[in-house]
């Protein structure tokens, strides 16, 4: 692999950020986060596919910061405040990172992929990009993504003119794109009460590696 990542894949290079800032408009405003799913909160899902694949875990919360922190993860909220979409817990956690690397990915999707870090490691090592995001099915998933951490001055500066869409900021920053082709239902997310329902009832297995 390249200058990136000297030896192969090295988890201990990349903080998980787990993005769980959002207002849940679609569930009533709610914390998604704190969703119950088969019996637990949908962020315990999250913390159990993802913490095998990085070396450190950071929740990115501005709401219950205390439930969150009990967890044993640092959390840190946004630096730019008003509820600015994921752009602004990534930015968090890209100053407040110890690792040169962090991998985003939001609270609701309690199936991600289970080589998701390893596999956009590569994908970035190979064309020495500094941020590479997840595709499926044709689309990007924009807040599946690893980002090297020094892109925090660009992000704040595209946040400081307005920008708020985290597709078009990593098109901006030509972010490699590794697609998944087969892993459609690891990219699912709870949006709405229907979406929790199904998870229930066809998708039991969600959260264990």
């Amino acid at each position: 692999m390249t200058a990136y990542f000297k030896t192969g894949f090295d988890r201990g290079a990349i903080t998980g950020a787990i993005l769980a800032g959002g207002r849940g408009r679609r569930l009533g405003g709610v914390d998604k986060g704190l969703v119950r799913l088969h019996g637990r909160p949908l962020v315990e899902h999250v913390i159990e596919r993802l913490a095998p694949q990085v070396g450190r875990l950071v929740i990115s919360a501005n709401r219950n910061r205390d439930v969150y922190a009990a967890y044993g993860f640092p959390v840190v909220a946004d630096v730019a405040g008003g509820y600015r979409g994921p752009l602004a817990g990534m930015l968090s956690v890209l100053r407040a990172a110890e690792t040169p690397f962090i991998l985003c990915v939001p609270c609701d999707a309690p199936a991600l992929p289970a080589d998701l870090a390893e596999r956009l490691a590569t994908g970035l090592a190979d064309v020495r990009a500094d941020a590479c995001v997840a595709s499926c099915g044709g689309r990007m998933q924009p807040v599946f993504a690893l980002l090297r951490c020094t892109l925090a001055g660009r992000l704040r500066e595209y946040l400081g003119h307005g920008g708020c869409a985290a597709g078009a900021w990593l098109r901006r920053e030509r972010a490699a794109v590794v697609d998944f082709p087969d892993a459609v239902a690891a990219f699912a997310n709870v949006n709405t009460e229907e979406d929790r329902e199904l998870f229930e009832k066809e998708r039991r297995t969600c959260g264990k590696p």
